[in-house]
């Protein structure tokens, strides 16, 4: 029996393959989306991730596998025949076309009728907080407003999935985390399936249901956002996803009681000065780094290696570099994970 619309993901892909000559872009990759899930593609540049994201798009052909839409199998269609709409990095809006006008353009390509194209329009401003704005030409636009307009003109289509190309790349930091804030709104009162490409970590992991961390042409991992930092799989989602330590052979040995790779994030090690505290291993703090509302320590270990620890500046006691520190963790945040380095 063949699913349904209703039933099936918004997106499937079965065995998708992508080659450029020699170089294997995409190396057979299995995925299903649900509907209404806001799910991230994360992943360092050459990963494939914006290969994967122009095949479900439709603006490349896989070398081998499918690509389904809600049970639909479009893997050989055109871009226009699917119901996608994708909002790229540079935004592409007409500087000539006001807001309205750049909304409406896509209407009008399909032939909508003046008064419909208009009304949807103005909708899909309000969607995105820019009523009123129908007037204004994209150079009288901030960045995060032209960000919004190109959204716009991507959710007037009532588009079943919305495809996001590193959308907020362009935007300096503090438009970068207000949007991220705005996109996921969005998404929850529009309760489309959104698909976001980034090598943003803290991207994906503000505004993702799910996150698929991409390496080489492969997923290496799937997980909510803290399924994802809380227990990594491999050595690679935990030095991508955060910062990490990774302990193996020896010191391992000397500090987790085995030699396999563990990951223990910065921020669950508590750092004590010598005289504060009994047990755990010692060593001497080499670096000091202020970071605001923590501080990161490196410290040398006296059972050999080191160990970045992050502590919040709770008052104003400090410890300083070349103090004689004493570290501590809970056995279940030092997380066993697989790959290259934990088999090398």
């Amino acid at each position: 029996m063949n699913p349904t619309r209703d039933t099936a993901p918004a997106i499937e892909l079965r065995g998708l393959r992508k080659t450029f000559g020699d170089v294997e872009a995409v190396a057979g990759i299995d995925l299903e989306i649900p509907d209404g899930e806001f799910f991230s593609l994360l992943g360092p540049s050459g990963s494939g991730k914006t290969t994967l994201l122009r095949m479900i798009a439709g603006f490349e052909l896989p070398t081998a596998g499918q690509v389904l839409l809600h049970g639909t199998d479009v893997t050989t269609r055109p871009p226009y025949d699917r119901d996608v709409n994708t909002v790229f990095q540079d935004y592409a809006l007409f500087p000539h076309l006001t807001v309205v006008g750049n909304v409406e353009y896509g209407l009008r390509v399909k032939g909508v009728g003046k008064k419909e194209r208009r009304q949807r329009a103005l909708e899909a401003l309000e969607s995105v907080r820019l009523a009123g704005y129908g007037d204004r030409r994209p150079g009288q636009l901030s960045g995060g407003q032209r960000q919004r307009v190109a959204l716009a003109r991507a959710l007037v289509n009532r588009p079943k999935v919305l495809l996001l190309d590193e959308p907020l790349g362009a935007l300096d930091r503090a438009l970068r985390l207000e949007m991220q804030v705005e996109l996921k709104q969005l998404q929850r009162d529009v309760g489309i399936t959104f698909v976001l490409v980034t090598h943003d970590q803290d991207e994906a992991l503000t505004m993702s249901d799910r996150v698929a961390v991409v390496r080489g042409g492969r997923i290496e991992q799937i997980a909510s956002p803290a399924g994802l930092y809380e227990h990594p799989d491999t050595d690679f989602v935990a030095g991508f996803v955060g910062v990490t330590n990774l302990l193996s052979g020896p010191v391992a040995a000397a500090l987790v009681g085995s030699e396999d790779m563990v990951s223990i994030r910065p921020e669950k090690i508590r750092i004590f000065p010598l005289s504060e505290a009994q047990d755990g291993p010692e060593g001497t703090v080499l670096e000091e780094i202020y970071l605001g509302a923590s501080t990161r320590y490196v410290v040398d270990l006296d059972a050999g290696g080191q160990l970045v620890v992050q502590r919040q500046n709770e008052d104003e006691r400090g410890i300083r570099r070349g103090d004689r520190v004493r570290l501590s963790w809970q056995p279940a945040h030092a997380q066993p994970v697989s790959g290259e380095l934990a088999a090398s």
